[in-house]
């Protein structure tokens, strides 16, 4: 075939053919149908190299004034500790990452907050000052930018916290309080902090997380503008907390105008870890954190030695069981048919995050698993993302052990898993029909499974 070639033989390279000038693939298994997409994502995310980043745990900068009462940095997490990681340390990483290929930043919450997750948050409009505040975020922005980095942020706006401005005037003033109808109370006083259960609505019934009654127009234009105001700053989107809590599609389609008005290049990315169809038609939200895609890798690629009962202790795994290739080939078919091309290739695919066990833990140690998986992430698609510290080895369970810190001693990193990693991430970025192309099914039997990428005039191969 005219144009055809074999890459080198390296661990990356190894089952990826690429054809250039060849616009056939063989005979697939399933023909597949590519409808005229009508719903419009984010140009930029289709191109994407995702790398997640919790903050506290990532990386320390001096420049940043830090507590004396921070647990060491290499001591095993622990589930209130603060280890005082801050975004000027992530500035000073930002060579780090992109020479691993990286192109956008995920960050879970960095907003004002009495835990060191900040899923509690105090003030939307305040960076977290043990995180260098808000001026670190500005230099965040300008040095990743700088770099063609894109920034993505946190959001969680279903529920706030005990120390929320609106919820502690209640906890003052009682019935007395003009943001009474901010939330749903249903006594006096709130039981915030003794042992008797909630009187207001909290979600998943933590105390700490009292619900924000969003049926409140005030409520509603302070989140809108909350979402509306970071994008002006120039983040480049939003990662959104258990939105579907927020079961109001109106809320959520005032929510993408809001944003897009201000970048119509914004990305509104759902954490929503089922079939997400009500949502993804084009009106409010541009992808989902794809857990099934998760669940189909940890099921067939890691199911040797797949620690199920780690796994199922997270809500969104209980559904998680075993594959075989053909299961898997057949999950995947599934799968690019849920929802229109145009949110298949923003979907951000992910192996693991901050609320699950690193997917290096679940498959045993296998790190063969975790390679296989990481080239099928790069090679499908979607806006791959890696979970810091999974390109360098970093293992553990669930919740807090997921959340370890990053050990910036080279001398613990796995080198050559790194330089795995590395080459996938440069074998997509360097190949348009990895990120754009159509996806064609062409052999899934006993653990052998192919299937092809084409665009325009460059076909390949993966098996």
């Amino acid at each position: 075939m005219s144009g055809r070639r074999r890459l080198t033989p390296t661990n990356a390279d190894q089952g990826i053919e690429i054809l250039r000038g060849f616009r056939g693939l063989p005979r697939p298994e399933v023909e597949e149908v590519y409808p005229v997409s009508t719903i419009t994502t984010p140009e930029w995310v289709k191109d994407a190299i995702f790398y997640q980043i919790f903050p506290d745990r990532f990386a320390q900068s001096q420049a940043v004034p830090k507590p004396a009462n921070l647990e060491p940095w290499d001591s095993p997490p622990t589930i209130y500790g603060f280890k005082g990681g801050d975004l000027l340390g992530v500035v000073e990483h930002l060579d780090y990452l992109q020479d691993l290929g990286i192109t956008a930043i995920y960050f879970t919450p960095i907003f004002q907050s009495c835990a060191n997750h900040r899923y509690h948050t105090h003030d939307y409009y305040q960076v977290d000052p043990i995180l260098g505040g808000n001026a670190a975020l500005r230099r965040l922005l300008d040095e990743a930018h700088r770099r063609g980095i894109r920034i993505v942020l946190d959001g969680v706006f279903n529920h706030a916290s005990r120390g929320f401005f609106q919820f502690n005037h209640i906890l003052e003033n009682g019935p007395s309080s003009p943001y009474l109808d901010w939330f749903i109370v249903k006594g006096y006083p709130l039981h915030a902090y003794d042992s008797r259960p909630p009187n207001y609505v909290a979600w998943v019934g933590l105390k700490a997380l009292p619900k924000l009654n969003t049926n409140t127009p005030a409520v509603r234009e302070f989140l809108w503008d909350v979402g509306r105001h970071w994008i002006e700053q120039g983040i480049d989107g939003w990662r959104l907390d258990v939105p579907a809590d927020i079961d109001d599609d109106e809320f959520w389609r005032e929510f993408r105008r809001q944003v897009k008005g201000a970048n119509p290049e914004a990305y509104i990315l759902a954490e929503i870890w089922h079939e997400a169809q009500r949502w993804l038609q084009g009106d409010q939200f541009d992808a989902t954190m794809n857990y099934l895609f998760t669940m189909a890798c940890l099921g067939w690629l890691a199911r040797e030695t797949l620690a199920l009962r780690m796994a199922r202790h997270v809500w969104g795994y209980r559904a998680l069981h075993t594959l075989s290739g053909r299961a898997f080939a057949q999950t995947i078919d599934r799968l690019l048919t849920l929802y229109d091309p145009a949110v298949n290739q923003v979907q951000l695919n992910l192996l693991d995050s901050h609320d699950t066990a690193r997917f290096l833990t679940l498959a045993g140690g296998d790190e063969s698993a975790l390679r296989l998986a990481t080239l099928f992430q790069m090679t499908y698609p979607g806006a791959p993302c890696v979970y810091y510290g999974d390109e360098i080895g970093l293992t553990g369970g669930n919740d807090p052990d997921c959340r370890r810190t990053f050990p910036w001693d080279e001398r613990r990193w796995n080198h050559s898993l790194r330089s795995y990693v590395k080459q996938c991430i440069a074998l997509r970025r360097a190949h348009p029909a990895l990120r754009r192309g159509d996806y064609t099914r062409l052999h899934a039997k006993g653990d052998v499974y192919a299937f092809g990428r084409r665009l325009a005039n460059e076909t390949i191969v993966v098996v």
